[in-house]
């Protein structure tokens, strides 16, 4: 299920967002900064200051990830049931590679594992309104409209 473009997509990414739903039924959206992918089917994060995302998955396991690149205006959005893990074997697992991944001084107080049962892209207007734009034309485009000169 999880393509190479979408596993590079994570791997790149500095930062996603997480969509659960609030026992009231509202929604509660919160950046992650630890996402990575577990297998074909997973993508994992840690819970390092996570307790509304966690109260929400426990009683409701739907979840959904979005990936951005906010200069090329294009990403992934994960759709899927996530499992909250603060023991045992797979979260030894998942925490020693999240560990390795972003260092010893992550706070992995628990971790969780997404199954993705629906993946698909997150594409711009920019390349709706012009068929012709490359990625790397919007990249350029939306890194001066932020005033950040790519490094050489």
């Amino acid at each position: 299920m999880l393509t190479d473009e979408m596993r590079q997509a994570v791997a790149d990414a500095k930062l996603c967002y997480v969509a659960t739903v609030s026992p009231d039924g509202t929604p509660n959206l919160s950046p992650k900064g630890s996402l990575a992918v577990w297998d074909d089917h997973h993508l994992v994060f840690a819970n390092i200051a996570s307790p509304d995302t966690v109260r929400n998955l426990a009683k409701n396991p739907a979840i959904e990830i979005n990936v951005l690149d906010p200069f090329a205006r294009r990403g992934f959005r994960f759709k899927g049931r996530a499992q909250v893990l603060d023991s045992g074997p797979v979260f030894d697992k998942i925490a020693g590679e999240l560990l390795a991944r972003f260092g010893p001084s992550l706070p992995v107080h628990g971790a969780v594992l997404v199954e993705v049962r629906h993946a698909r892209p997150v594409v711009s207007p920019a390349y709706t309104f012009n068929p012709d734009a490359t990625v790397d034309a919007v990249r350029r485009e939306w890194l001066a409209i932020y005033g950040v000169t790519p490094a050489r």
